[in-house]
């Protein structure tokens, strides 16, 4: 039986389908650490363990990757082996993928597309790190990829095709400023900045969405260490609501709704609340003004779990009586304010003139009235006034005395569909009362932003631009506010396209913290 589990090591798959651990049981000198892999698609979730010839040690690394199989980093003195673990019969299969010769290693979070896996590792020196495959590519073994100056930790995917690679740059030096940078491995890695908001301000990246565009970050811009939000592609700047910086508590998101296509705002966010009560989860939605806060069901693997597309919210727990266990919780959000006036009802069409009322639609059979045919009163007629009408209307005839013929049984009355509005077209609206400033050429502060066309964001999330429902009492940016005041990344291409490679992010800009604080 499961004794206990390294939480921080429990990691879930791309695609949501397995989950691994380090865990621990019983042994002959004590507690024996082996890796542990669960299944999460079904019904319900089950562990395979998955243990070697001899006990892990605490600090080995697991990664799940899409077909079952079970990256692990073990550290042996300067050296990081690696190998591929499988279940095989009633024993564990180890496919040896090499080593790396670095003293630390970091697991970066599984890649999109489910069959490689990364890691980052730091020189001796200290002054660069090495962005590794360690599994997935030509060459069976790790290969190091690409090289970033100064100390990096973190990590991010932008894209679904695992090229966009984020993560976050502290400079060398006691004094050095910590700043996401953008990796692209399909260009020898090059690198590009991506998050700086002010020129002192230390600005991490914590979770990216690459469907919606959602950016959760976390900078001390606003005078003190926060939680805030963007849109990657838009002019916006990076909000820091007050929900998201309660009294007296840490909030830390760990998964965001997938597969929200181009709808920032609603993608659900999972958030773990760490305060002087305890450790609980709470949920929320870019656009709304409060948290729900939720009970985190006991043994509860603490900052972890998932999303699905549909909204329901899995979150894994182990207990001695339940070692593999899977909470499916749905937190019912509501609609983000300014919704209804974003998705306005399409107007109803206006009267010709002289034209006379309509008569009302017979009601729709039910079911319970369905073998009867509709039965319709004649429509009484007064008496006509004893008056002289006048030539000019002796033609027309008021509709309204044509009697109101019932449809047939069974037959649905042609009523035009409702149509709903294009969210693209309503973000497009927003923006019709005033283009964006287009901030001048020249070095500018905090980034310049690029006129070239080499960046992928803008154009997958161009409509984002629009000002969120959550911040309506945010006024607009005047047309003569300093170049670099935005959040942004302008594009020409869209990410994954074949014909064209996938160009690197221009950097999110300074933005104005006094109105990003609503």
């Amino acid at each position: 039986m499961t004794g206990c589990a390294m939480d921080d090591g429990f990691t879930v798959a791309a695609d949501g389908s397995y989950a691994a651990r380090l865990s621990s049981g019983p042994g002959s000198g004590g507690a024996a650490w082996f890796p542990e892999r669960w299944t999460l698609e079904g019904p319900e979730p089950y562990a395979v363990p998955l243990p070697g010839g001899q006990p892990e040690e605490p600090d080995s690394q697991v990664l799940p990757l899409a077909d079952g199989r079970v990256l692990i980093a073990r550290r042996s003195g300067d050296r990081q082996l690696l190998a591929l673990l499988y279940p095989s019969g009633d024993g564990t299969g180890e496919l040896d993928l090499g080593a790396v010769e670095a003293e630390r290693l970091a697991l970066l979070p599984p890649a999109p597309c489910g069959t490689r896996a990364y890691g980052t590792a730091p020189a001796a020196d200290g002054r660069s790190t090495g962005i590794w495959l360690l599994a997935g590519g030509s060459s069976g073994g790790p290969e190091r990829v690409a090289v970033v100056d100064g100390r990096c930790a973190g990590g991010a995917w932008l894209d679904r095709e695992g090229r966009l690679l984020a993560v976050d740059r502290t400079e060398s030096g006691e004094a050095g400023r910590t700043k996401t940078v953008v990796v692209d491995l399909g260009r020898g890695g090059e690198i590009s900045p991506l998050l700086q908001i002010t020129e002192e301000s230390n600005d991490r990246l914590l979770r990216a969405d690459p469907d919606s565009g959602l950016l959760l970050v976390r900078s001390d811009a606003p005078g003190e260490d926060r939680l805030g939000w963007g849109v990657l592609g838009s002019h916006r700047p990076v909000r820091f609501p007050e929900v998201l910086h309660p009294a007296q508590a840490r909030l830390t998101p760990f998964a965001v709704q997938p597969r929200q296509m181009l709808l920032p705002e609603s993608c659900a966010v999972a958030l773990r609340v760490d305060a002087a009560q305890g450790t609980w989860l709470a949920v929320w939605r870019p656009g709304l003004r409060e948290l729900r806060h939720l009970a985190a069901p006991p043994g509860w693997l603490a900052g972890k779990g998932l999303w699905t597309e549909d909204g329901e919210l899995r979150v894994p727990y182990s207990t001695p009586g339940t070692p593999c266990g899977l909470a499916r919780l749905r937190a019912p959000l509501p609609e983000p304010e300014g919704e209804t006036a974003r998705h306005p009802a399409p107007p109803a069409p206006e009267p010709r003139p002289g034209a006379q009322p309509e008569p009302p639609t017979p009601r729709e059979p039910t079911g319970g009235d369905q073998a009867q045919p509709v039965r319709q009163e004649p429509t009484r007629q007064e008496p006509a006034p004893q008056t002289p009408v006048r030539p000019e209307s002796a033609p027309q005839e008021p509709a309204w005395h044509e009697p109101v013929r019932p449809e047939p049984p069974g037959v649905k009355p042609e009523v035009p569909p409702a149509r709903r509005p294009d969210p693209r077209a309503a973000f497009e609206r927003e923006r019709e009362p005033g283009p964006e400033p287009r901030p001048e050429p020249g070095p500018q502060r905090g980034g310049a932003v690029s006129d070239t066309p080499s960046d992928v964001t803008s154009v997958q999330h161009r409509g984002h631009a629009a000002k969120p429902s959550a911040s309506g009492s945010v006024p607009p940016r005047a047309a003569a506010q300093p170049a670099g005041g935005g959040f942004s990344a302008g594009s020409t291409g869209v990410f994954g396209a074949l014909a064209d490679p996938v160009s690197k992010p221009v950097p999110l800009q300074q933005a104005p913290l006094a109105s990003g604080t609503a």
